[in-house]
């Protein structure tokens, strides 16, 4: 091996080094901030969406669902936006929009930011607080049979929440991917 190769591999594995233990940090996050999730049967959830639609958790039984609670001012909300809106074409996906200003506040931002999927305000937080969200984006994969599948916050990718989404219709409520 040539001299020059050696400082570039030593810089390579210095950056896996790096990369290894930021993931592990952040998957320590996402754990501690989802504490306390619901284990078991997902509470309920329902309401009127801004575009005027009756919801219902519970009519989504034998399906997976995807509850993704957001935040008006949250930036990373803002960041992940348009991956929930991705997911929502191809599997059912309910967004709830918590401690955000109030239904016209929500309204005025999913317009200016073309937010498709399907909203809920709950700015009381009763939702949220049921689900045990202490910080937004907070997302719940809820499986086919009505349990609590899988629970994250913070950023997540779309191939993420993809591959939660396929395990709850895949395997039930058996645990997360």
């Amino acid at each position: 091996m040539t001299r020059t190769r050696r400082p570039i591999l030593r810089r390579l594995r210095i950056l896996l080094i790096y990369l290894v233990i930021f993931g592990v940090m952040m998957t320590a996050i996402s754990m501690w901030r989802t504490r306390d999730a619901p284990d078991g049967p997902a509470p309920p959830i329902h309401g009127e969406t801004l575009a005027g639609e009756a919801f219902e958790l519970a009519e989504f039984r034998g399906e997976p669902v995807l509850v993704h609670f957001w935040a008006t001012w949250c930036p990373i909300c803002e960041l992940e936006a348009p991956t929930i809106d991705a997911l929502a074409e191809d599997y059912r996906v309910i967004t709830v929009a918590a401690w955000s200003g109030g239904r016209e506040k929500v309204a005025a931002h999913v317009e200016e930011e073309g937010i498709t999927a399907p909203v809920l305000v709950d700015d009381p937080g009763r939702f949220a607080d049921a689900y045990g969200v202490q910080a937004v984006p907070t997302t719940f994969v809820v499986a086919p049979d009505g349990t609590v599948s899988a629970a994250t916050s913070g950023y997540t990718t779309g191939i993420g929440l993809r591959l939660r989404l396929w395990w709850a219709s895949a395997f039930g409520g058996e645990g997360q991917p």
